[in-house]
């Protein structure tokens, strides 16, 4: 306030009434919160509506948890940070390279910084690569190549190796990590040991059990605001708010956003695994390999409720591409481009469209995808070295 229009020239508003001030406060916020709101449409060309839509569609067969917060982080806060964590463990299949960053693209889209939490030393703890740090570094480094050439957009998207992190900032984060082991019981932290492929009725190493309470603490090390992984890391994002009720001082509990896991491509198989090469297709499998694996996979003729080769299409191709095509010879229907996957639905269901034509038509899709992938670890010295070394490299549980 300008003491040229303040009665008592000081500037200070305080010849306005109580009631008056307070009236004036609400009118600034107000006026603060659209200033703040047209800010954030302006930097990525969206409005809050399109934002919200599109960070919540990573959820749709998910879990969203906070949507209101959500929203209210999309309208006022003007540096967003989302993350999730992943242990080099092996050579990345489709719905880690793929599915990854169809999604982070979306949030970064959005206007949110998106933090890779490279978890080489939670890898060590669970036993990957045999505990072999140097052998983890080498897989991590292998995994962000993959995204760097499947066409992940690095704009807003920063790669942390855990052991560097945490080592740099010692006095911040083991403090954080004991704080959560103290609040919480042996069985509540056994309840999360899902996170790492494990159950709570495994011998679980004494490292095993103290994985929770680190990747609890790295929720809040890194300054997520959102955690964007998969539904089977639920318990300790979980965890992480229940925490946030807890500690002192109390902390704001983030978003979770989190995604589906894909079946494997066999009958009966809930998820991919690593350890079982026909379960999945990885990120730089040949095209012939592609061919081969998709056409041992299950796939009813007319169902596509447990159908891996449609859910393939469902949530990777088709959210790539846009629409999913199908060629084959005219006597058996000609060529045909589906728009939606509700037409693709209608045909399958009556069986107008046949698994081996689905199937091939997948194939030539994700072959599609993963081509730079390709191309990228057979021109690239260092990184065909890397793929060498990662492939030579034998997974454990």
């Amino acid at each position: 306030m300008s003491a040229a229009w303040c009665p008592t020239g000081r500037g200070d508003g305080s010849h306005f009434s109580d009631k008056e001030r307070t009236a004036l406060q609400r009118e600034f916020a107000a006026k603060l919160s659209l200033e703040k709101k047209a800010a954030a449409e302006s930097e990525c060309g969206m409005t809050v509506d399109e934002k919200f839509e599109l960070c919540k569609s990573i959820a749709d067969v998910g879990e969203c948890i906070m949507e209101d917060q959500l929203r209210q982080m999309l309208e006022r806060k003007p540096h967003i940070i989302a993350y999730d964590g992943f242990e080099p463990s092996g050579r990345m299949h489709i719905a880690q390279g793929v599915m990854k960053a169809l999604n982070v693209n979306k949030l970064t889209r959005c206007g949110v910084h998106f933090k890779f939490w490279v978890a080489d030393w939670f890898a060590q703890l669970n036993n990957k690569m045999g505990g072999d740090l140097k052998k983890i570094r080498d897989v991590g480094d292998y995994m962000i190549e993959v995204w760097k050439a499947v066409g992940m957009d690095l704009a807003k998207v920063e790669f942390i190796y855990s052991s560097e992190e945490i080592n740099s900032k010692a006095d911040e984060y083991w403090p954080l990590v004991m704080d959560i082991a103290r609040k919480n019981n042996l069985k509540r932290i056994l309840r999360c040991s899902q996170i790492m492929g494990r159950s709570e009725t495994d011998e679980l190493s004494a490292a095993q059990i103290f994985y929770p309470c680190m990747q609890c603490a790295d929720i809040f090390f890194l300054k997520a605001d959102i955690c964007q992984l998969g539904v089977d890391q639920r318990k300790v994002n979980m965890l992480a708010r229940e925490y946030c009720d807890e500690c002192k001082p109390k902390r704001a509990k983030p978003v979770i956003l989190s995604h589906r896991m894909m079946p494997g491509l066999l009958q009966g198989q809930e998820k991919m695994s690593k350890s079982d090469p026909n379960s999945a297709i990885f990120m730089e499998d040949s095209e012939q390999e592609v061919k081969t694996k998709l056409k041992k996979a299950f796939c009813p003729p007319g169902v596509i409720e447990g159908n891996p080769c449609y859910e393939y299409i469902k949530y990777i191709t088709f959210p790539w591409f846009g629409h999913f095509r199908v060629e084959r010879a005219e006597g058996n229907g000609g060529d045909k481009q589906y728009a939606s996957l509700e037409e693709l639905e209608a045909d399958y269901t009556a069986g107008n469209l046949h698994p081996g034509d689905l199937k091939a038509a997948l194939a030539k899709a994700i072959n599609t995808i993963i081509q730079p992938v390709r191309d990228h670890f057979e021109k690239n010295a260092d990184a065909k070295a890397l793929l060498k070394r990662v492939r030579g490299y034998k997974s454990t549980r």
